[in-house]
């Protein structure tokens, strides 16, 4: 088994360096998970960067130049982007091929899990358990990189991820789409497994540290959470998201879905 390994400065070959550089990146649609700016810098380039990242849903992370000197390149000008691991997909796209392809759509959401032990472990499981896509935000989730896709063992490729710049605005998509949306929640009174998971639906998993946002919370459809016989504060999400996935492998596998 592959041993985890700290997170490292990103190679020079995952960088994009430079304005012009990383403008022509982006109106070349190429997929990029993160773009460093100098909190000082400006001009015309910068605005049209700024652009070009909202339209293509690439977060922008506004870091001092002794942050981008630290990627130990020369000639950034305030601008260094990481090339992403991941090929993210469109939400809609992805539920339409799901259904057109006869399955019942299972999604997970991440919510503000930032531990990328965490988010590869998760990949690892909903990869395993028929997970069709894992959504996540723009902001406040680990970065899905070299690291990351190690950790998941390959998953994270394998598995399609929708990066959005909202996740109430993705639960209202899949709302449209007919695909209702639970929440893990160690409060709710519903337990998982009195939840009918063979129907379309979506999960939701809150961070390490602060769960689910309330107002993301607010417009799930329902909470639940998992039984058990010890009196404890929380399990692991990672540990937590296995064992609903698990339940709803074995609802779905007992239903023939």
């Amino acid at each position: 088994m592959k041993k985890f390994r700290s997170p490292q400065r990103p190679k020079k070959s995952s960088l994009v360096i430079g304005r012009q550089a990383v403008k022509e990146a982006l109106l070349t649609d190429k997929h990029l998970d993160k773009i460093f700016l100098d909190t000082k810098a400006n001009g015309a380039d910068i605005g049209e960067i700024k652009k070009l990242a909202a339209q293509h849903n690439t977060p922008i992370s506004y870091v001092p130049v002794v942050k981008l000197n630290g990627f130990n390149v020369t000639g950034h000008e305030g601008c260094i982007a990481q090339i992403a691991r991941v090929q993210y997909i469109e939400l809609q796209q992805l539920i339409s091929f799901v259904i057109e392809n006869g399955d019942t759509p299972l999604f997970l959401i991440l919510d503000g899990i930032t531990d990328i032990r965490n988010i590869g472990g998760i990949a690892r499981t909903a990869f395993c358990c028929g997970v069709h896509g894992i959504i996540i935000p723009d902001k406040g989730v680990g970065a899905l990189s070299d690291d990351a896709v190690l950790t998941s063992a390959g998953a994270l490729e394998q598995i399609p991820v929708c990066r959005v710049n909202s996740l109430v605005k993705a639960v209202d998509e899949l709302h449209l789409n007919g695909i209702k949306v639970l929440a893990s929640e160690m409060t709710a009174d519903t337990t998982i497994d009195a939840v009918n998971l063979t129907e379309p639906v979506a999960i939701v998993m809150g961070g390490e540290e602060h769960g689910i946002h309330p107002t993301l919370l607010k417009v799930c459809d329902e909470q639940v959470k998992i039984p058990m016989t010890g009196d404890f504060e929380s399990l692991n999400v990672s540990v937590a998201t296995g064992m609903i996935l698990y339940e709803t492998m074995q609802q779905r596998r007992k239903s023939g879905n």
